[in-house]
């Protein structure tokens, strides 16, 4: 049920920022009626089957927490909750103040992120909602969403300062350009990046090595960037196979 849940919300999340709804408005970035809709999508499936057992009835997806949340490992505390709708207040300030055409903007983005994180407005699922919302705010500026991946939750609740993460989410943003959006426009024989060429079972790295030994076809920028094709890659994917057949020896 979280599966479906958050599936349910990031379907929602994509589908609003390319044609918003009656949530939306027209002058602002984020409201604060679509933050409640992100969280009572993301969280309704499962609340259904085993909800909060400290829940009250204003507490149900969607609904902001009349609880307090007690400190987390690393020494977070959230604020008091009959502070939430005020501090909420504040924060949809703060999003909604965010230039996306300023070189701060990954920090700018993190310090919002971080921040909605430390409020917790809701009982359960904030991990969840902030993510989400996050990406809706990125799809909104025209960005591609920040994927934060399972290898990389360990680091990410440690990376609260705001250039920690402010860090890490451009790298998510850029490594989501290169694996989603490069390649859905490029064709297959436009030159792009490495790592728009990158598969799960060749990496970037290696496509580096083949084409600085020759191997793939590729041309190299003034900058010392690599170049090349999904076209190209195939092609030496399938010199890889034909040289790895038995009965021939590998090539040097």
């Amino acid at each position: 049920m979280e599966v479906r849940g958050y599936a349910d919300a990031a379907d929602w999340v994509y589908r609003q920022a390319i044609s918003p709804n009656g949530l939306a408005h027209p002058e602002r970035i984020l409201t604060l009626e679509e933050v409640r809709h992100v969280h009572h999508t993301a969280m309704t499936p499962v609340w259904q089957v085993a909800p909060h057992p400290s829940a009250t009835a204003r507490e149900a997806p969607g609904s902001f927490r009349e609880h307090e949340i007690n400190p987390f490992p690393g020494g977070m505390l959230p604020v008091s909750w009959p502070l939430v709708p005020a501090e909420m207040t504040t924060w949809m300030d703060r999003v909604n103040a965010l230039d996306a055409t300023r070189v701060e903007f990954p920090e700018a983005l993190a310090a919002v992120h971080c921040r909605f994180e430390q409020i917790h407005p809701f009982l359960d699922g904030n991990g969840r909602a902030g993510r989400l919302i996050l990406n809706l705010v990125l799809a909104r500026l025209g960005y591609p969403p920040a994927i934060i991946y399972k290898r990389d939750r360990a680091r990410y609740p440690d990376a609260g300062e705001t250039s920690p993460l402010g860090e890490m989410l451009a790298r998510a943003i850029l490594g989501s350009l290169h694996r989603f959006v490069i390649p859905a426009v490029a064709g297959p024989a436009r030159l792009v990046p490495l790592a728009a060429l990158e598969t799960p079972g060749m990496k970037a790295s290696a496509l580096r090595a083949a084409a600085e030994r020759g191997r793939l076809r590729a041309t190299r920028g003034p900058a010392g960037n690599w170049r090349s094709s999904r076209r190209w890659v195939d092609e030496y994917m399938a010199s890889r196979y034909r040289r790895g057949r038995p009965g021939r020896p590998p090539a040097p």
